[in-house]
């Protein structure tokens, strides 16, 4: 069972580091990006660091307002997020043809909701690769109270050196998870190593999409919201993610935006137009509640000094996706499928 109360949000910020330098990694993670001054070179050399902070800072935030399934997805009218969001994993296991007796990574993992939600409708048996140590150890636990812990395996690792033999995976997937990597090619190179001959990789990813213009003020200032509140190093085209795909040795099967013609925008969760009851937490007035909650326990001392700046981070990263949306120039809903040749 996910993590829901407010009080489970304040004690898990800052994962597994002392609650003391919780403020100091903010401030740090904060340093990083363009919003504040940092650049793009010194993100994508010091992505461990960065990532590893960022997903510190924001799994329990993430696990109070989204649950275990940290992402987006397209979705029907009459469709609840909860739902698209399961449906969006099956197509994926659909697409990879999974079944019982086959060996599959999931790549970035998190906390393992999707894995978990695969690994039921599939039955085969997946291993999770995740470089926090707090999201592995949460994942476990929660692999051990669904009873799945025989068919999802969680691993410590980092997806540039992936720890490994080469033809280890029937199938590989990765659920806007590879958007992290410094360099997509190196990061595509390692999946394409660990993964059978004939056999195939599928990935939703987060691009930048045609509509996007690099001479635009508006748009680059809608970019660095994204990154800063997401972890990004930088965020690719669609073209480049593709063109990346191609040269790590991949056949591309087939690929598509599903955010061009969902019918509910992917974006509606934290549009803060939307009123919703049954994903209150993700509203505008949702956020608020919560940040009010959680500046309290900062105040009271419950939750860790810099909590509060951990929400604001959030909070930019709920505007960047909503005006990327708007826009249509940002997508975290580009899917493709592509095989390993024999």
């Amino acid at each position: 069972m996910s993590k829901s109360g407010a009080l489970d949000l304040a004690f898990g910020v800052g994962g597994r580091m002392d609650k003391k330098e919780v403020k100091s990694a903010v401030e740090q993670y904060e340093n990083y990006h363009g919003y504040f001054g940092g650049d793009e070179e010194t993100r994508k050399a010091n992505y461990n660091d960065m990532v590893n902070k960022y997903y510190d800072l924001v799994t329990s935030f993430y696990e109070y307002g989204w649950g275990e399934s940290f992402h987006f997805a397209p979705r029907w009218k009459g469709e609840s997020l909860k739902e698209s969001i399961k449906r969006h994993e099956h197509f994926i296991a659909l697409q990879l043809g999974l079944k019982r007796g086959m060996k599959v990574l999931d790549v970035v993992c998190g906390i393992g909701g999707p894995l978990r939600e695969i690994a039921r409708f599939s039955f085969a048996s997946i291993t999770g690769l995740c470089n926090s140590e707090y999201q592995i150890t949460r994942g476990k636990e929660l692999n051990q109270q669904a009873g799945l812990s025989e068919s999802c395996n969680m691993v410590e690792g980092d997806f540039m050196k992936m720890p490994f033999p080469d033809n280890t995976f029937d199938a590989i997937y990765a659920i806007e998870a590879t958007c992290h990597a410094p360099d997509v090619l190196g990061c595509y190179k390692e999946i394409y190593r660990a993964l059978k001959p004939g056999q195939c990789f599928a990935a939703y990813e987060w691009c930048l999409t045609d509509h996007f213009d690099p001479t635009n003020e508006s748009h680059q200032k809608t970019r660095a919201l994204i990154e800063l509140g997401d972890g990004l190093p930088d965020i690719r085209t669609t073209n480049e993610c593709l063109e990346a795909v191609r040269l790590a040795g991949f056949e591309v099967v087939w690929a598509k935006d599903f955010a061009l013609d969902s019918p509910v925008p992917w974006y509606l969760p934290l549009d803060p137009r939307r009123l919703s009851m049954t994903s209150f937490r993700l509203t505008a007035v949702g956020r608020v509640i919560t940040k009010s909650i959680v500046k309290t326990l900062e105040f009271v001392r419950l939750a860790p000094a810099g909590t509060g700046r951990v929400s604001s981070v959030l909070d930019k990263a709920a505007e960047g996706l909503v005006e990327g949306g708007r826009k249509e120039i940002f997508t975290p809903n580009y899917f493709f499928l592509a095989r390993k040749p024999l």
